[in-house]
């Protein structure tokens, strides 16, 4: 009968040492990958939040500049209605006609500027719920870039310790911060605690 030599037990431990190590190893690599998801997203949504403060200011600046010209004409047709008084009493019925024009004209402007402004408001107001919502996605993302670095490193450690249940931790904190990244994107729950 053949010799069968049997492996060396230290040998077997080795080899399955490499495959927990490697198995680590590509395990915290997965994490880069959602924790570069996550800083993407919170740029994304800082940027968006940025982008619609401006605009909704640029919005709200419009707004006053055509209230401004509102009150300016509303004042002009009362100045000219008081000065159409006087000229009644005159009787200079041409001059009473071109006021009574122009305050006409005057009362019109005011009241496109009214409806004007109106538009702006509802654009202005949309434009800062818009600034809201990304506002409201940075911290998930935020939280999400803190547990998975707490993942990455805790998977090295668990390496370098040789420690299946720090592994397992870092597993854990890796699943936090892949649902908060998740939450961040898909915003399915609102975490009062966060805001």
């Amino acid at each position: 009968m053949a010799e069968t030599e049997l492996p060396d037990p230290r040998e077997l431990e080795e080899i399955k040492e490499k495959k927990f190590h490697s198995m680590i190893a590509l395990i915290t690599a997965v994490y880069a990958v959602i924790l570069a998801f996550s800083s993407l997203g919170g740029n994304h949504a800082m940027k968006e939040m940025l982008l619609a403060q401006q605009q909704a200011s640029d919005q709200w600046a419009y707004y006053q500049a055509k209230s401004i010209r509102e009150h300016l004409y509303k004042s002009q047709k009362m100045m000219l209605e008081s000065e159409l008084g006087f000229l009644a009493g005159s009787g200079s019925a041409v001059q009473a006609g071109k006021a009574n024009e122009t305050v006409k004209k005057l009362g019109e402007e005011s009241a496109r500027f009214a409806v004007e402004k109106k538009k702006i408001m509802e654009k202005a107001l949309k434009l800062e719920k818009e600034r809201d919502k990304s506002l409201s996605k940075d911290p998930y993302f935020e939280y999400a870039e803190v547990l998975l670095q707490i993942a990455i490193i805790m998977a090295s450690v668990s390496i370098i310790a040789d420690s299946r249940m720090v592994f397992c931790l870092s597993i854990a904190f890796a699943l936090a911060g892949s649902f908060m990244c998740a939450n961040g994107y898909l915003q399915f729950v609102a975490m009062g605690f966060i805001h």
